[in-house]
Formats: C-alpha cells, structure tokens, sequence
C-alpha cells in the first residue's frame, strides 16, 4: 500500500511573478483556498497517511501557514466564530500528518526527492507537483489502484498540445497494458518539438520505488544543470524496472503560469 507522499514546495514560483515575489505560489488562494490544500485533500482521499513537504528556508510561510495555532487560539477565544473553529480544526488535521524537509539550493526536482531518503520507509511512494491539479475525479487513487493491480511504478499521463512538449517530460511508450495503462519505453525531459518521441506528457504525479534514491545519489546535472526525476526514472526503466503511464479522468489545471492560475479561479469556481 502507498501510505507516503512527498510534495516539492521549494521553487522560487518566478512564473507567477510578481505575486510570489512576496507570496509563496502554493499558498496563493484558488477559489479562495490555498493551492495545496486541493493537494492535499486528493492525498487523504487516497488513503496517504503522512505527506512529507520540501520547502526552502524563504518558504518558511508555508510552515507558518500551519503552525499559526496562537493566531487561532486567540481569535475563538475573543469571538467563538464557528468559521473559525473550523477553519482550525480543518489546518490541524493536515498539520498531524505533515513532515517538512530542506531544499535551499533549487538543483531540480530530484533533488528535491532525494531530501527525503531517510523518512520513506516502503518500497513505493508517490509524488505531487503543486502546480497541477487533478480535479472532479481523484488522480493519486486511481494510480494508486494501478500500482495495486500491476506491482509497478505509475505516472499520470496526458496528451498535450506538441508545441508545447519542451515544458514537459514526454514518454515514448512501448505497448498497451489496459483501457488506460501503457507501458513506457522511454521519458524524456523537455525535449525539442523535433526530438520529442510523442505528445505523450508526464503530469505531477507520480508513484516511485524506493530504489530511485540510489540513482539520485550519483544523477549528473540534465537539462538546465538541474537533477531531473525523469533522468533517474529513465535510468532505472534501462535495468528493466517497470513504469507504467496512465490516462487519468479528472480535469488538469496549470496552476504555475499567471493564465492558467487565473483560468484555474474560474474554472474550480464552476465545479
């Protein structure tokens, strides 16, 4: 059972500029709540029993966010506001199962994973990239069913426009496993239009082995001079280590742009 979740917080948001030039981006309010609280629901609903958050110490608001027990305590004391009570009640229960790791340096996202070794306890664990949201239908459970089913690593999977395929990994995959299943062949990070092996991208999720950590021990620098999961990934499908792409049915938002955060208001708004 995947019980664990790591989730990257320590990027510098510079996309959303200038909103996180004095905001954490994962806090910034979506339908008025912050964004990774949407993270995190779909991380209970799937069964995570503890989530473990990578921040740098310039996101410490994001720590502060849920250990403002004394802002709280004060106000429901003064007002009894049932509101707030809530609103409290609702942060202390995501505070009992968040553990936050260190990533000053912005060395990419592996990196970022492998703060984490020592707190990852089962061979499987699954990953979260707060600028994606998977709405109306749960992402991480239903991968999470296909880890169950076929015993492997799963990333989610969505084919996008092949302009745009240089912002994402891109799988070249191998064959049909069911309806919604394939199994890759090949990721490739941000690769040229011209040498991307389909329009096939890797969106933020991710459900890994634990033996990535010996790969990210000894990853060189990729694309950008940053470690990329992808990179490790690809080394561990080279020893036969199975990945498997799935099709989700939820409704993707990209939330680290400007438009797509404006877009994501409007359309969680509708829901």
């Amino acid at each position: 059972m995947i019980k664990q979740a790591i989730i990257p917080l320590a990027g510098q948001g510079t996309r959303l500029l200038p909103l996180t030039s004095v905001f954490a981006k994962e806090l910034l309010p979506i339908n008025g709540r912050p964004g990774v609280e949407y993270i995190l629901d779909e991380c209970i609903e799937a069964g995570i029993k503890e989530i473990i958050f990578i921040i740098s110490q310039k996101k410490l608001m994001i720590k502060k966010y849920f250990y403002s027990d004394t802002f709280y305590k004060n106000i429901i004391n003064k007002k009894k506001d049932t509101k707030v009570i809530k609103e409290y009640k609702k942060i202390l229960k995501y505070k009992k199962m968040i553990k936050f790791v260190y990533q000053n340096k912005p060395k990419g996202t592996g990196d970022a994973v492998l703060k984490t070794k020592k707190y990852i306890k089962d061979k499987y664990f699954l990953m979260l990239l707060p600028d994606d949201l998977i709405m109306k239908y749960n992402c991480s459970k239903s991968m999470i069913s296909a880890h169950n089913k076929y015993k492997s690593s799963v990333m989610a999977s969505m084919n996008v426009n092949k302009k745009t395929v240089s912002r994402w990994g891109i799988y070249d995959l191998s064959k049909k496993i069911s309806k919604n299943n394939f199994l890759i062949k090949e990721v490739v990070e941000k690769p040229s239009i011209k040498n991307a092996p389909s329009n096939k991208a890797v969106i933020g999720r991710y459900i890994l082995p634990k033996t990535i950590f010996k790969k990210l021990l000894h990853q060189k620098p990729g694309k950008g001079g940053e470690i990329h999961i992808t990179d490790a990934i690809q080394s561990l499908i080279n020893e036969n280590e199975k990945f498997i792409a799935h099709n989700f049915a939820g409704k993707y938002l990209d939330c680290g742009t400007m438009n797509g955060f404006i877009k994501s208001n409007i359309e969680i708004g509708k829901l």
